[in-house]
C-alpha cells in the first residue's frame, strides 16, 4: 500500500465513475488527498452554470466518504490549476486517474522528474460506462442524459 495518493476532480454531480475511482484510491493508498476543483478553475468549462458551487460538491464528497467509513484517512484540497500539490508535494506517492485522465498524471510526473522528485506510481481505472454503453460523466449528467449511476434519463 502506498502512502499518500492523489486524486483529482470536479465531483459535480457525482456519480458511479467518481465512486469507483475514490475507492481505488482508498484500496491502494493509507492517506488521499482529494483536490476539488475550484470556481476559478471551472471557468472553461462546458455547461459550468449548472456544476454545483464548490462548498457543495465539496459536502457532497464528505458525506460519500465518511458514508465509505474513511474519516480521518483523507483531505479535501481546493485545485486551483491543473497539477495541484502532485508537482509540489514530495511525500506523495501516487495518483489515480481514469483512463482519460492518465495523460495528466504522466505531465505530472514529467515536471517532478525535472523538479528532481520521485515519478508518482500512478494506478489507472477503465472508464465506467452508462446503460446506453458510452462513458458515465458529469456532462452527460448534466444534459440530462443519463443519472448519477449511467441509466438513461426517461
Amino acid at each position: 500500500m502506498l502512502g499518500i495518493v492523489g486524486v483529482a476532480g470536479t465531483f459535480g454531480p457525482l456519480h458511479k465513475g467518481h465512486k469507483i475511482l475514490l475507492r481505488k484510491a482508498f484500496e491502494v493508498g493509507e492517506h488521499v488527498l482529494v483536490a476539488l476543483t475550484t470556481e476559478s478553475m471551472l471557468q472553461r468549462k462546458e455547461v459550468k452554470g449548472k456544476i454545483p458551487p464548490y462548498e457543495i460538491r465539496k459536502h457532497n464528497l464528505e458525506q460519500f466518504l465518511n458514508g465509505e467509513g474513511y474519516q480521518g484517512r483523507y483531505k479535501i484540497i481546493p485545485l486551483e490549476d491543473p497539477y495541484g500539490v502532485a508537482i509540489t508535494l514530495r511525500e506523495q506517492e501516487g495518483i489515480v486517474v481514469s483512463e482519460d485522465t492518465v495523460k495528466g498524471a504522466e505531465q505530472i510526473n514529467q515536471i517532478r522528474q525535472k523538479k528532481g522528485m520521485k515519478p508518482l506510481e500512478i494506478v489507472t481505472i477503465k472508464l465506467i460506462h452508462a446503460q446506453d454503453g458510452n462513458p458515465i460523466s458529469s456532462t452527460r449528467i448534466r444534459k440530462n442524459e443519463i443519472d448519477p449511476n449511467g441509466n438513461l434519463a426517461k
